[in-house]
C-alpha cells in the first residue's frame, strides 16, 4: 500500500487554520508515515474522532488523578453549571449521562414509568434505519415500537411519523437523530420544529444531537432553542464522543425543561460521571482551537472521500457529521470482509437500506490511505 505522510494532507488543513499552533503540533507528532496493517488497521466503522482527545483535556485527566480517591461531586457540578452557562441556561436544564446513549436510557424509562403511572399505553415513533439505542431500551419495557421507513431520498418521513403520534391512543416518545446515523443527513429545523411546536401533551420528543457540533447547513438550528423558549415535552441529547473525541471516557448530556430533567435523574445513578470524563469534558467544553481544528480536519476528510466518490461515480447521501453513507457494489458483508484483508475497518449494512455502508471519517491521512484502496477495488470490480 502506498505511504503517504501527514504533511501532504495537512496543507489543506492549514488553508483554513493558518498556522495554528494546535495544528503545528499535530504535524510534529505525525512526521512518521502511516503504517497500516493487520496490528495497525484503520478503524472507521464506530463514527470515534481518529484525531484524539483535546490536549487540554488530556492535561485535565491528568492533573486531576491525584485526587481521583475522592468521588467525582465537585467535577460533575462545574461541568453541569459551565454546560448551562455555554447555551445560557441554568444548571437545572442539565442532566449528565454515561454518555448520551445513559440519557437516552434514562428518558424512555422515565416517559415509561409515567405511562404506567398514569395506565396509559406508550409507543416510541422511530424513522428507519436510525441509531437504534430508544429501540433497544424500549423493549424491554413493553414499549410498543412503530418503525417509520425513510424516503426514498433517506429523509425522514415525518408526516407518517406525525401521523402515527396523532392516532395513537396514549403517549408517542418521538426519537429523531439529527443529523442522523447513519445517513449523516440532517432535519431541517423548520420542519422539525413545525411539528414539535403544536405536539400535544401526548407527544414527547427525544431529539439526539450527538453530531450537531459538524453541522454547517443553516437549515440545522440545535432544538436546544426550543427549551430556551419554554417547551416541556422535548429532550435534547449531546455528547462528548464526537467532536471532542472523549468516546473511551463516557460523558454526555441531556438538556430540556428543569420539570423534565428533575424526572429523568430520578432513573440516573448521583454519580454517573467519573472525575477523569468530567474534567476531560470541561477542558474540552473550553477549547475552541480544538474544536474548530477538529472540525476543519473533519471538513477536509469528507472533502477527500466525497472528490474519490464522485470520480468513481459512486452514490452518497450528503454528509453534516463525521461520516459518509455510500452506496456498495453487490453486498455488503464482502465488501465489509475485502476492507478487513486490507486492514480497513469500514461500518455495516442498515437495513432497509440495503447496499449501502457507512464509513467513519477518520484523518485526512487516514483517508487518502481509504481512498488508495477503494481506487484498487474499482480496478479489481469490487466497488
Amino acid at each position: 500500500m502506498d505511504r503517504r505522510t501527514f504533511i501532504k494532507t495537512s496543507s489543506m488543513i492549514m488553508s483554513g487554520l493558518a498556522a495554528s499552533n494546535l495544528l503545528n503540533q499535530a504535524i510534529a507528532e505525525t512526521k512518521t508515515a502511516m503504517i497500516i496493517d493487520e496490528k495497525h488497521p484503520l478503524l472507521l466503522n464506530f463514527n470515534e474522532n481518529s484525531l484524539g482527545m483535546s490536549p487540554k483535556a488530556r492535561q485535565a485527566v491528568i492533573a486531576a488523578l491525584p485526587s481521583s480517591f475522592r468521588y467525582p461531586d465537585s467535577a460533575r457540578a462545574e461541568l453541569i453549571n459551565h454546560i448551562g452557562d455555554h447555551y445560557n441556561l441554568t444548571e437545572q436544564h442539565v442532566t449528565l449521562g454515561n454518555g448520551s446513549s445513559e440519557t437516552i436510557q434514562a428518558a424512555i424509562a422515565m416517559l415509561a414509568a409515567q405511562a404506567r403511572k398514569q395506565n396509559q399505553n406508550i409507543q416510541l415513533v422511530t424513522p428507519d434505519p436510525t441509531f437504534n439505542y430508544a429501540e433497544l431500551y424500549s423493549i424491554p419495557l413493553n414499549i410498543k415500537i412503530s418503525k417509520v421507513p425513510l424516503k426514498e431520498d433517506f429523509s425522514f418521513d415525518l408526516h407518517k411519523m406525525e401521523q402515527l403520534a396523532d392516532q395513537f391512543d396514549g403517549l408517542s416518545i418521538i426519537y429523531i437523530c439529527n443529523p442522523n446515523n447513519p445517513t449523516a443527513m440532517i432535519t431541517p429545523s423548520s420542519k422539525l420544529n413545525q411539528w414539535m411546536t403544536k405536539a400535544s401533551d401526548k407527544q414527547f420528543f427525544i431529539v439526539d444531537e450527538a453530531y450537531a457540533e459538524f453541522v454547517e447547513d443553516p437549515q440545522f438550528t440545535s432544538a436546544i432553542e426550543q427549551v430556551k423558549q419554554g417547551q416541556k415535552n422535548l429532550l435534547v441529547t449531546r455528547t462528548f464522543s464526537k467532536i471532542f473525541a472523549l468516546a473511551g471516557l463516557r460523558v454526555g448530556y441531556g438538556i430540556g425543561a428543569p420539570e423534565v430533567v428533575a424526572a429523568i435523574d430520578q432513573f440516573l445513578p448521583l454519580d454517573n460521571t467519573n472525575t477523569a470524563g468530567a474534567v476531560a469534558a470541561l477542558a474540552s467544553l473550553q477549547d475552541k482551537p480544538f474544536i474548530a481544528y477538529s472540525l476543519k480536519s473533519n471538513n477536509v476528510s469528507r472533502n477527500i472521500v466525497k472528490s474519490a466518490l464522485n470520480e468513481l461515480n459512486i452514490a452518497y447521501a450528503p454528509s453534516q457529521a463525521n461520516f459518509i453513507f455510500h452506496k456498495v457494489k453487490g453486498d455488503v458483508k464482502t465488501y465489509q470482509k475485502r476492507m478487513a484483508e486490507a486492514h480497513i475497518m469500514v461500518g455495516r449494512e442498515f437495513p432497509p437500506a440495503l447496499g449501502w455502508s457507512r464509513l467513519t471519517l477518520g484523518t485526512p491521512e487516514e483517508m487518502e490511505q481509504f481512498v488508495v484502496v477503494l481506487k484498487r477495488f474499482r480496478e479489481k470490480g469490487w466497488i
